[in-house]
């Protein structure tokens, strides 16, 4: 690490000009390529793929995604020549478009079910040959402008469905200008200096802007959902100035020890810059993590967030040293008032003004982690039981797809679902789509099928089975009398699979498939909610190795994973007490729902990774001191105070990152948000300032055995750097001959 350091500060010029040219390079290579976002939802094994799969091979034009067109008069019928005048057009122009492969209308025989019992609302439903997931964002754009051009006194026009909602897309408000201006506004009252300050959030800006070209250049060559860039924005953000704070930190204090830039980089690189070299490992090992889970929609998530964490790291490992280099003298130059009185003086630590304030600030934090260590057990125990409190919501946790009605009130696609709830009943906005293998091309028990599922409480409707060309299969939708991402409707298809349709299958030698997207969702949230235990087995494992590799310590991988899993399990604690439960929901602009099945997998392994941040970095300096001294107490009582303003600044970065993404419009971006943010702040004042070192207080000199046996096998790897050597006194004078308050001209 001090090569690479050295190396970068001899070439500061050529790093600069290198990342300038792959931020500009992969932009417009981005840009002139074109992402292209695809979101991919194959479940083998599952009834709904089966069901997809056979529809594909057999009856194409059934495969896509079944999307509506609803219209609504506020007076007389949908039959006045007036409606039929405008609707008629508008359908026969709708079934031309690219990729339709039909249109069923209300005033046609087949589309009966279509029309409410008082004729005053009906939907035409529009077939696509593709699953919305596989067809490109804006194919639904062409068809929105066709209902928006309908104009008739009294007449309501719109449409809903998977299709619609992803061509109108969603806004994630000014979450990136809100994030960054309160960074810049925490890293202010931190450092106390705009170009200390600026310093994170240009490195982080760096990685971040060639990151998301990146993203949009590997769309093409895998899979990555539109909502991916947006979460590696997030957490890119987070961890890019995250990274560069505790190395900027690193730098000042190290240059109020030794009063030289060169020698202020190049430590600060071999502590912080190895601790941040771990702790971005683990983020990256928690991500990767999630191809665990056998679902192929994480696996772009994964990608995408990867390589936001990876080039916000490499910044802050190659640009951000080469950017100290050059203006980090301003970072610790005294102000021009008082470099007269400080030539005065001899140079001590801290005597540049911003040191002597870090080093009041450095005994504050070192009293709170005294008043910790005088209290243990108390202050231990009760950290675990506020952490235990806001976990017990968990246990009532439902995974589910939230459906259209919690989108944005001015959607088109939430206007469609309230007025097919409104006319005909929640269910028609999640039809179920039974696909039915036909023997021998045998159709004679497709009616008793039908009435079984007609007489099926909680269905409300159910189609004339629409059979395929060859013959060998049919298709029939059923309505539901609840919503999509309602409990029943979730009861209701496990019904269907387990009680009505099997009975078909024995009796007639009918094989009854339950599909579509409702029947998918509730699928793929079954599917990853059994995957859960697995992926959280591997990132644990993973991350505790690395930590036993780096510390040395049987205590603190143990420590790392059950603290960890106590804020994440708080943190989604909280989650579902506002966004299932309701509880607060109306302040962040949501209702009840359920929660969306790939937050829990996603929150997981950022929260995993950020908590694995802080804690490579207070441990690093305990161990820094331990390995000093060999005095567990005052190792404790040290990192704490080394490291106390810097994890509470990160983390209230962090915080203000994460809950920016509240003021977007889209409630899965809102959960993950939110859910991050809390889990940060627990993480930060409830884990790191109370229940860790009352822990590694009670623990005392345990904490750092190793085995013998593990000791020998273990290869040797130097977190501390050189540092551990001959760290000077937290506030005291620098081992070294007095350091010059300015650096020469040479040195700028």
């Amino acid at each position: 690490m001090p090569r690479l350091a050295r190396w970068c500060m001899a070439h500061r010029r050529r790093v600069v000009l290198a990342w300038l040219a792959l931020a500009v390079v992969a932009t417009v290579a981005s840009h002139a390529v074109g992402p292209n976002y695809v979101t991919v939802y194959s479940l083998p094994g599952t009834d709904s793929q089966r069901a997809h799969d056979l529809l594909v091979q057999d009856f194409k034009t059934q495969s896509g995604d079944i999307d509506s067109i609803v219209f609504h008069v506020s007076n007389g019928t949908i039959d006045a020549p007036a409606v039929r005048a405008a609707i008629t057009p508008l359908l026969t122009h709708v079934s031309g478009l690219t990729d339709v492969t039909g249109v069923v209308s209300p005033y046609s025989a087949q589309g009966a079910l279509q029309v409410s019992s008082n004729r005053m609302t009906a939907f035409a439903t529009v077939n696509y040959n593709k699953p919305a997931n596989s067809l490109p964002t804006d194919v639904g754009k062409p068809l929105l402008a066709d209902v928006n051009a309908v104009h008739v006194a009294g007449l309501e026009v719109t449409a809903g469905g998977q299709v619609i909602e992803n061509a109108e897309g969603f806004s994630i408000g000014p979450a990136t200008e809100v994030g960054v201006v309160a960074a810049l506004f925490i890293l202010l009252i931190t450092f106390g200096s705009l170009m200390a300050a600026g310093m994170p959030l240009i490195t982080a800006a760096f990685g971040l802007i060639t990151g998301v070209a990146l993203i949009g250049l590997a769309t093409r060559v895998t899979n990555i959902s539109n909502v991916g860039p947006d979460l590696a924005l997030m957490i890119g953000l987070g961890v890019g100035i995250d990274y560069s704070l505790f190395i900027v930190t690193r730098f000042r204090e190290n240059y109020a020890n030794y009063g030289d830039i060169e020698r202020s980089v190049t430590e600060a690189m071999d502590t912080a810059g190895r601790a941040i070299l771990l702790a971005g490992t683990t983020v990256v090992i928690a991500l990767l993590g999630m191809f665990a889970t056998g679902v192929a929609f994480m696996y772009g998530l994964a990608i995408a967030a990867v390589i936001a964490v990876l080039l916000t790291l490499f910044a802050s490992l190659t640009l951000l040293p080469a950017l100290l280099s050059r203006f980090g003298p301003r970072l610790v130059r005294p102000r021009a008032a008082r470099r007269k009185v400080f030539r005065r003086r001899t140079p001590v630590a801290g005597a540049d003004g911003a040191g002597a304030a870090s080093a009041s600030r450095r005994l504050t934090w070192l009293g709170w982690s005294k008043t910790v260590q005088a209290r243990p057990w108390p202050l231990a125990i009760g950290a675990l039981v506020v952490m235990v409190a806001l976990l017990i919501p968990v246990l009532a946790m439902r995974l589910d797809s939230s459906d259209a009605g919690n989108d944005p009130s001015s959607t088109s696609s939430r206007h469609a679902f309230d007025l097919l709830a409104q006319g005909f009943g929640a269910g028609f906005n999640g039809p179920l789509l039974l696909v039915v293998e036909l023997p021998n091309r045998d159709q004679a028990a497709l009616p008793a099928l039908r009435a079984a599922v007609k007489s099926t409480p909680d269905i409300v409707a159910v189609t004339a089975p629409r059979i395929a060309p060859a013959g060998t299969v049919a298709v029939i939708e059923a309505y539901p009398n609840s919503a999509p991402e309602a409990v029943k409707t979730t009861n209701l298809v496990h019904f269907l699979r387990d009680d009505v349709l099997p009975k078909f299958d024995r009796q007639a030698g009918l094989h009854v498939l339950v599909g579509g997207f409702t029947a998918g969702s509730i699928d793929f949230s079954h599917v990853l909610g059994s995957k859960l235990p697995l992926f959280f087995g591997i990132v644990i494992l993973l991350s505790a190795l690395l930590l036993l590799l780096i510390f040395r310590s049987v205590i603190i991988p143990i420590q790392a994973a059950i603290m960890n899993l106590l804020t994440i399990g708080a943190a989604l604690g909280v989650v579902v007490a506002v966004f299932q439960d309701g509880i607060g929901a109306s302040l962040l602009g949501v209702q009840k729902g359920p929660i969306e099945a790939w937050v829990p997998v996603i929150m997981f392994a950022v929260v995993f990774g950020l908590s694995m941040d802080y804690e490579v970095f207070l441990i690093s300096r305990v161990r820094e001191r331990w390995v000093l001294r060999q005095d567990a107490s005052g190792a404790v009582g040290d990192g704490i105070a080394l490291t106390g303003r810097v994890i509470t600044a990160a983390a209230a970065i962090m915080v203000c990152v994460f809950l920016s993404f509240v003021l977007g419009n889209e409630r899965t971006l809102k959960e993950f948000g939110f859910g991050l943010a809390i889990a940060v702040f627990l993480d930060a004042l409830i884990v790191r300032c109370m229940l860790l070192p009352a822990v590694l207080e009670l623990l005392g000199p345990i904490t750092w055995r190793l085995p013998h046996w593990l000791d020998t096998v273990l290869p040797q790897i130097n977190i501390e750097g050189a540092t551990a050597r001959g760290l000077p006194e937290i506030a005291g004078v620098a081992p070294d001959a007095t350091p010059p308050l300015e650096p020469s001209a040479a040195e700028v």
